[in-house]
């Protein structure tokens, strides 16, 4: 279990460093200048001072090489520290933390929404007897993968907010200004769920041991939710990371659309004034939470089925055993000749 934990520890320090230095390299290559754009943005049609220009690019290390620009943002962001933001100055750890509150109640909320829109499509879909049923409940995945998220936020806007005045149509203030954003991203998040659960609860439910069940005289209910729902479920857990994402890239549009201010919306403003420190704390911080994920799935596998610690050691055994007769091929084992 130790050996298990260290390579997925070691694993989730190699995403997060890619991700730092694939995001520094990209930013790095844009061809214009941050500094300039924050001033001309608050200049206010002034004459831009280059004196001044200099001394703002020196205060934010954008007048050193590209390596010393690197390792200093590495060595800073080890301890925590992502800069200050060019355009307002405040500092990025403090602008995404501030902007965190509202992001995270929209992810929640949408991620709480889209595990039951998924399990109850895909439980129904193979649940149920009825043909007719069951092929609409499996059309409706690739139909939620397939429709544009700003699209789904605009119907939602006109009919619940302008026309049926339901719910806010803009704003991050009170629970009632989450749903409509939440059911946005939900839906292309709960579509995958079902995509993925609906196909290993079919192939679980054809499975020997379901079929052993069965013939114990277990009933259908029982079998689909205390046999199949189980094992088919560790599929859908693999994809978390990719819920994570789905869930981060879907807030920059939604935050967009209903005016939320969150780490969505910080990200397309910083963007849009190519903020590079800001851009960068946000890519960082976003993969620090999709490891982060990733590495509870992980340890999370073994409490669902402990085989996979086994398949794990077994896989090193046939390794190295593999490697041994490499080397010397006299020591193969006769049970193995």
């Amino acid at each position: 279990m130790t050996r298990y934990v260290l390579t997925r520890l070691g694993q989730a320090a190699l995403v997060l460093w890619a991700a730092f230095t694939i995001s520094f390299v990209i930013l790095f290559l844009l061809p214009s200048d941050p500094v300039s754009m924050a001033a001309e943005s608050s200049g206010q049609g002034v004459a831009l001072d280059q004196a001044a220009l200099e001394q703002l690019r020196a205060r934010y290390g954008l007048d050193q090489s590209v390596w010393v620009q690197y390792w200093t943002s590495l060595t800073n962001a080890l301890r925590g520290d992502f800069g200050t933001s060019i355009s307002t100055g405040q500092p990025v750890t403090d602008a995404i933390f501030s902007a965190l509150p509202s992001t995270l109640t929209l992810a929640i909320t949408g991620l709480v929404l889209a595990v039951l829109f998924g399990v109850a499509i895909a439980f129904l879909a193979t649940y149920t007897r009825r043909r007719w049923l069951a092929n609409l409940l499996f059309s409706l995945p690739p139909l939620g993968v397939a429709v544009p998220t700003f699209w789904v936020g605009l119907i939602l806007l006109q009919l619940f907010s302008f026309r049926l005045h339901i719910f806010p149509a803009f704003g991050d203030r009170g629970f009632a200004t989450v749903i409509l954003p939440a059911i946005t991203l939900a839906i292309p998040t709960g579509a995958v769920i079902a995509q993925v659960l609906t196909t290993s609860l079919q192939a679980t439910l054809r499975s020997p041991h379901v079929e052993t069940a069965y013939a114990k005289g277990a009933s259908r209910w029982r079998v689909q939710t205390r046999h199949a729902l189980r094992l088919a479920s560790i599929p859908a857990f693999t994809i978390a990371g990719v819920l994570v994402g789905t869930l981060l890239a879907g807030s920059v549009v939604v935050e967009t659309v209903f005016s939320r201010a969150g780490v969505g919306r910080l990200t397309q403003t910083s963007v849009m004034a190519q903020d590079i420190p800001v851009v960068q704390g946000v890519v960082v911080f976003a993969s620090l939470v999709f490891v982060l994920v990733n590495l509870a799935v992980d340890l999370f596998y073994p409490l669902i089925d402990p085989r996979i610690i086994q398949s794990h050691y077994d896989g090193d055994s046939l390794r190295s055993r593999a490697k041994s007769h490499s080397e010397n091929p006299t020591d193969l084992e006769p049970a193995h000749v």
